[in-house]
C-alpha cells in the first residue's frame, strides 16, 4: 500500500512540473496542443446554378458521401420547398426527411445558404425579410443544422447579370445613402438575433453583394451586432479585385467559409485564386471550422466537384 502510494505521489509531481513547465512556456504549450483540423463539405449550388431544373438535395447528399467530404451546406432555394412561403407541417416533413437521409449517409448538414434583404427603405419589406429570416432559422434548428448564411441585400436597382457586369457596384435609391442601407441592416439583423439564440443557430453574414461588397462593409455591421451568434461567412469568390488582403481583414471573424472554383469558366466571372494563400490566412487566424465548396463553373459537376475537393484536400 505504501509502495503505491508512494508511486503515485511521485507520478502526481512529475504531472505538476509538466504543467509548471508548460505555464511558464506558452509556446511549447501550444505546439504540444492537438491541431484542430479543417473538415470540408460541399455546397448543393456546386450541383445547380439556378439556370437548369434543381438537383435534388438528396442527390448531392449522396454524391458527397462517394466524394468522402464530411458536410453538405444547403442552398435554401435549391430545397423543395416554396422559399416565401410559412413552414408548414408537409415543410418540416421534407426537413425531417433529408435529415434522416443524411444520417443514413454519413454526412452532416453544416449550412443553409439563405437570401434576404434589408436594404429597402420601406418598414415593412424589412419585417418581410426578418421573418423570413427567422423561418429559416427554424428550417435549420429542424434540420440539425448549426449555421445559416444570411446577406445584407442590396439596393436592386439594376438586374443580376448587370451587377455583375458592374464588379458588383450598384448606387444607392435616390433620396438615400449608404448610411440609410447600413441602419436598415443593423436593425434588420439584430432583430433576428434572439431567435437565433433560442435556436442555437449561428448568424453567418457573407461578404456578398450590396453592403458587405467591400470587408470594410462588413466589418461595420459585425462590430455594431457584436453577439456570438453573428459572424461572418468568407466566400473566397466574392472580392473581385486584391482579394487576399481583403480576406485577410475578415479572417478573424470569419465562423464559416465557402471555396469558389471555376472549373469550364465562371458562369459570371473567372478568378484564379491561390488557395495555399488562402488556406494561410484562415490558419493565421486559427480558423478550425468548415471549408464548403461553391463550383461555379460551367464543366460537368461530377467532374469539376471531385477535382476542386482533391485541390482542397491539399492546401488544408
Amino acid at each position: 500500500m505504501k509502495q503505491t502510494r508512494r508511486s503515485f505521489l511521485a507520478a502526481a509531481a512529475l504531472t505538476g512540473t509538466g504543467l509548471t513547465l508548460a505555464t511558464a512556456n506558452p509556446a511549447a504549450a501550444a505546439a504540444a496542443a492537438p491541431r484542430k483540423r479543417i473538415k470540408l463539405g460541399i455546397s448543393t449550388y456546386s450541383y445547380w446554378h439556378f439556370k437548369t431544373a434543381k438537383v435534388p438535395i438528396e442527390t448531392v447528399i449522396e454524391k458527397s458521401a462517394d466524394i468522402g467530404v464530411e458536410g453538405v451546406d444547403i442552398l435554401h432555394r435549391q430545397m423543395d420547398l416554396e422559399e416565401k412561403a410559412p413552414l408548414d407541417a408537409a415543410g418540416r416533413a421534407y426537413l425531417r426527411k433529408l435529415k434522416r437521409h443524411a444520417f443514413r449517409n454519413g454526412i452532416d448538414l453544416i449550412c443553409v445558404s439563405t437570401h434576404q434583404s434589408f436594404v429597402n427603405p420601406k418598414p415593412e419589406e424589412i419585417t418581410k425579410n426578418v421573418e423570413h429570416t427567422q423561418k429559416c432559422i427554424e428550417i435549420a434548428y429542424e434540420l440539425g443544422v448549426p449555421c445559416i448564411r444570411i446577406n445584407t441585400g442590396r439596393w436592386n436597382r439594376v438586374d443580376f447579370d448587370t451587377l455583375m457586369a458592374q464588379r458588383g457596384i450598384e448606387d444607392p435609391l435616390p433620396g438615400y445613402t449608404e448610411k440609410d442601407g447600413f441602419k436598415w441592416c443593423i436593425d434588420g439583423i439584430q432583430r433576428c438575433l434572439a431567435k437565433a439564440e433560442d435556436c442555437g443557430v449561428i448568424l453567418a453574414l457573407e461578404n456578398h453583394w450590396g453592403l458587405a461588397r467591400t470587408p470594410e462593409g462588413l466589418l461595420r455591421i459585425l462590430d455594431a451586432l457584436p453577439s456570438p451568434w453573428l459572424g461572418a461567412l468568407m466566400d473566397t469568390g466574392n472580392f473581385l479585385e486584391n482579394p487576399y488582403e481583403k480576406l485577410r481583414m475578415m479572417a478573424a471573424k470569419t465562423v464559416f467559409v465557402q471555396a469558389k472554383t471555376y472549373h469550364g469558366g465562371g458562369e459570371w466571372y473567372t478568378l484564379e485564386l491561390d488557395y495555399k494563400r488562402i488556406a494561410k490566412i484562415l490558419a493565421d487566424a486559427a480558423y478550425t471550422g468548415y471549408v464548403s465548396l461553391e463550383m461555379e463553373g460551367k464543366e460537368d459537376p461530377d467532374v469539376a466537384v471531385p477535382k476542386s475537393i482533391a485541390m482542397l484536400r491539399k492546401v488544408f
